[in-house]
């Protein structure tokens, strides 16, 4: 990338990077009319106005719209935290908890 310098592997990849520095968002929302720079950030929106969340949890039936959401949720059930401070060893469910967590360190 011109821009940025940052490499990739394949064009497509590339071409998809370019639109976070040119504002290009081509995929649009047609309930909502708002603008996405790829295809899955439309699909994942779109079950906003749908209200699929096609991702379950097999121990209490809360249901997702992204797997991300729910393999975080299933944590609270598994008591999974793989996230350590290399401060004091404390763990997480998730990187944004441990990284609030930091903070305290500093």
């Amino acid at each position: 990338c011109m821009e940025c310098g940052k490499n990739f592997r394949w064009n497509s990849e590339f071409i998809r990077h370019k639109r976070i520095h040119t504002g290009e968002r081509p995929y649009k929302c047609i309930e909502c009319g708002k603008h996405f720079i790829q295809k899955i950030h439309l699909i994942v929106h779109e079950r906003i106005h749908t209200r699929e969340r096609p991702y379950n949890c097999m121990d209490c039936a809360k249901q997702f719209t992204q797997k991300g959401h729910l393999i975080f949720h299933e944590r609270i059930h598994t008591g999974e935290k793989p996230y350590k401070c290399t401060e004091c060893e404390k763990s997480f469910a998730q990187t944004a908890y441990l990284n609030a967590h930091k903070r305290i360190h500093t």
